[in-house]
């Protein structure tokens, strides 16, 4: 009988997006892997990707649990009705450890571990808490991370300031960085298009420049201040494209039309073919107020593409300012639209970014994030379980 383990995250797109690689390795090691998360709400993948999702989970021989996840730590009587269906999966299954992730997974998962006996991994992908977030969200999330790295095997966290909060203020046994999830360059760089068709497709003029981002229409990414510095700079021939779905679609396509730049806007909903997008765009614009490390920024970098991009946290460990892209003041409309003048006139050093970001971006390969795990996954077995509460 194979050793069970478990993967923990609210939502399936987090299961999506940053963990079939380490489902994949936890299964080469030789161990039987669950998933558990809300496949049914507060995703930012489509009903048909999430199919997808059940369908490759269960050709990989995983197991799979609803498990009913509310997105808000407000939300206290769902997330506690979560955390019960955690607690009874747990006991049921008795893992080897658990592999949690995002701020209720995280909490549902290190409660649970601690009441089960049951070695905890957890990783941040980016403290609620940082340089320049409300004092609400450091009342709030800070006391709670703080007090449950106590029940935490591995705090892992994918980002310099989180790693340096994590060591000198945490409690967890081990605190490791690893630079995030990694992206597979290779593949990014064995996809091919044909730029002038792929623009056809979508509807933008094959002779425009054309700025993208990706990221769920939401205003933590932020897509309202690079419409508004569009409008601003009057460029008739720069076209703004996004790749995502979300609440905000509407007022997106509001504040456009309002500002007079529908006909520049491109708002193209959740794809599944944004590599192929990157390299026919021209720049790759980042403005969100809140990141971990973003896998869409490096995929952007491993696509040669110039970046624009907020100076937050997790953005400035892959972005130096004026040497590989520009960073912005993430709510500063004139400071975006002074960057975008800088990266549209200056065709010199466009190129220059754009080989830079290239090499850059080798050291967040895929491979290197999940040797850095596999080391993890091996030690955590040997680290001593932590007392919980009842058997």
């Amino acid at each position: 009988m194979r050793d069970k383990v478990l993967m923990l995250a609210s939502v399936a797109s987090m299961i999506d997006q940053f963990n079939i690689p380490n489902i994949k390795l936890l299964i080469d090691m030789g161990y039987k892997v669950d998933v558990a998360c809300n496949f049914l709400e507060g995703s930012t993948c489509s009903d048909a990707k999430i199919d997808k999702l059940k369908n490759k989970l269960t050709a990989m021989g995983v197991d799979y649990y609803q498990i009913d996840f509310a997105r808000s730590v407000r939300h206290i009587l769902q997330n506690l009705k979560a955390y019960r269906q955690v607690l009874r999966l747990m006991k049921a299954n008795r893992y080897k450890f658990i592999h949690c992730h995002s701020p209720i997974g995280g909490v549902c998962g290190r409660l649970a571990g601690h009441k089960t006996y049951t070695k905890v991994i957890y990783t941040a992908h980016g403290f609620h808490f940082y340089k320049g977030a409300p004092l609400l969200n450091w009342f709030v999330y800070y006391p709670i991370e703080k007090y449950l790295s106590r029940y935490t095997d591995v705090l892992i966290t994918i980002n310099k300031e989180d790693y340096a909060i994590a060591r000198n203020k945490m409690h967890a046994k081990r605190t490791e960085y690893v630079p995030g999830v990694g992206i597979d360059i290779e593949k990014i760089k064995s996809v091919k298009v044909d730029r002038n068709k792929k623009r056809a497709e979508l509807g933008i003029p094959k002779d425009a420049i054309m700025l993208l981002s990706v990221g769920e229409l939401s205003r933590r990414k932020n897509h309202e201040v690079v419409i508004r510095a569009l409008a601003e700079m009057k460029y008739r021939n720069v076209v703004y494209a996004i790749c995502g779905k979300g609440t905000l679609e509407s007022y997106l396509k509001k504040l456009a039309d309002n500002l007079g730049v529908s006909d520049r806007v491109f708002l193209l909903g959740f794809r599944t073919d944004v590599t192929e997008i990157c390299k026919a765009a021209d720049i790759f614009v980042f403005p969100s107020l809140q990141e971990g490390l973003p896998v869409a920024l490096m995929e952007a970098m491993a696509c040669g593409l110039p970046v624009v991009c907020s100076n937050i946290r997790g953005n400035i460990d892959l972005i130096n300012d004026n040497e590989n892209g520009i960073l912005f003041n993430s709510l500063d409309i004139d400071a975006m639209a002074v960057a975008m003048r800088t990266m549209l006139d200056n065709i010199k050093f466009r190129k220059q970014c754009a080989l830079g970001n290239i090499e850059i971006v080798k050291q967040f390969d895929l491979h290197r994030s999940l040797s850095a795990m596999e080391e993890i996954y091996i030690t955590t077995e040997k680290i001593e379980t932590l007392t919980g509460d009842s058997k």
